[in-house]
């Protein structure tokens, strides 16, 4: 299999801009991810339209405590979470000494309380 080169920030505006298969998308998305570049690997795996994957990150970002991670995959995948998801991380973070993340989450969660 090719080994797709991530590239440079011009170009990358580029190909999110543009269309492309949802195979080429996922090329650049598991690049990204292979680089440690997780942001950016999820907009190409929403590009592509793999819920599926940005599911998987959901569930990773829950399990070590990470807001940040969890907002931008709600924003990818278009919804917000449920307040049940944001009090697990919370409780994640908190394990894990992320004190911020843990506030943010708690934070969420009250947002998504109120809305409903």
């Amino acid at each position: 299999m090719k080994q797709t080169v991530i590239p440079n920030s011009l170009k990358r505006r580029d190909f999110i801009e543009q269309e492309m298969s949802d195979a080429e998308s996922l090329a650049f998305a598991d690049a990204y991810m292979e680089a440690g570049r997780i942001q950016e690997g999820i907009v190409f795996l929403s590009k592509a339209n793999a819920t599926d994957r940005l599911e998987a990150l959901a569930e990773q970002a829950v399990g070590e405590g990470d807001a940040f991670l969890l907002k931008q995959v709600g924003q990818a995948l278009g919804r917000d979470f449920s307040s049940d998801r944001w009090l697990k991380l919370a409780e994640a973070a908190e394990k894990a000494g992320k004190t911020i993340y843990s506030e943010t989450a708690r934070r969420q969660a009250r947002v998504g309380d109120a809305e409903h």
